[in-house]
């Protein structure tokens, strides 16, 4: 996913370096799997600022994650104020 660290609507562009985590796939120490309730997400960019690995980016306004960065931690869940991401048991 080449646009990995594309900024929410109203967010600052953010540029990193080849030494940040987006840079280093961090997903195959994931053992929970995120998914995006598209239909309650208000698009608040909430879940991309608290993004340790940048793993979250915007498609058309709409948040998506990057599963070879995301490492399952929930911090994205955690930090939604609509509660709109769940996590299931990844599949190897």
């Amino acid at each position: 996913m080449g646009d990995a660290l594309t900024t929410p609507p109203g967010f600052p562009e953010i540029s990193m370096s080849s030494s940040d985590t987006a840079y280093n796939k961090t997903g195959q120490w994931r053992v929970m799997r995120p998914a995006i309730d598209a239909a309650q997400c208000s698009r608040c960019g909430v879940c991309w600022k608290f993004c340790p690995d940048a793993a979250i980016a915007f498609d058309g306004g709409a948040p998506r994650i990057d599963y070879e960065y995301c490492k399952g931690c929930g911090i994205c869940a955690e930090e939604c104020p609509r509660k709109c991401i769940s996590f299931e048991l990844e599949e190897k």
